[in-house]
């Protein structure tokens, strides 16, 4: 799997370490940015990083700022993106299940090092089950085109 990760200045030492993760596991990934301190405005991270997802560039993506949120509503702009802030392995687990999440945005500042590596793993890992499921998101891309 191909996975864009992006962060504002906020989170891009827990972006390296989930790039870290991400390639230790066999994805390749795409680096959207910060690599600093110096502050960036969320919102053209997650948008470089959507942008990837909603043109088949990427299959998936991260994103982390301070608490995710901000992120979040970013990349849901997209069209094709749907993107959450998920805050613990259940979120995460339900999240790919139920809603075929497919842009992961993280609090940097809630989470250790452990909990990060665990919670995207199970992201990873977790199948969509379709079914009912499926047919409430094609709901929600039908406004997309309104």
């Amino acid at each position: 799997m191909h996975i864009s990760v992006g962060s504002d200045h906020r989170g891009y030492k827990v972006k390296a370490k989930i790039i870290e993760l991400l390639e230790k596991l066999g994805h390749s990934t795409s680096d959207a940015g910060t690599n600093s301190d110096d502050s960036v405005d969320y919102p053209d991270i997650a948008n470089e990083v959507s942008k990837r997802v909603s043109e088949g560039n990427s299959d998936r993506g991260i994103l982390i700022c301070g608490t995710g949120i901000g992120m979040a509503i970013a990349a849901n702009k997209h069209k094709g993106v749907r993107a959450a802030t998920c805050h613990d392995t259940v979120t995460a687990e339900m999240s790919r299940r139920h809603n075929n999440l497919n842009v992961l945005c993280l609090s940097a500042d809630l989470f250790g090092e452990r909990s990060v590596e665990q919670l995207v793993s199970i992201w990873l890992e977790t199948e969509f089950e379709g079914g009912r499921h499926e047919r409430r998101l094609d709901k929600i891309s039908d406004t997309e085109s309104n």
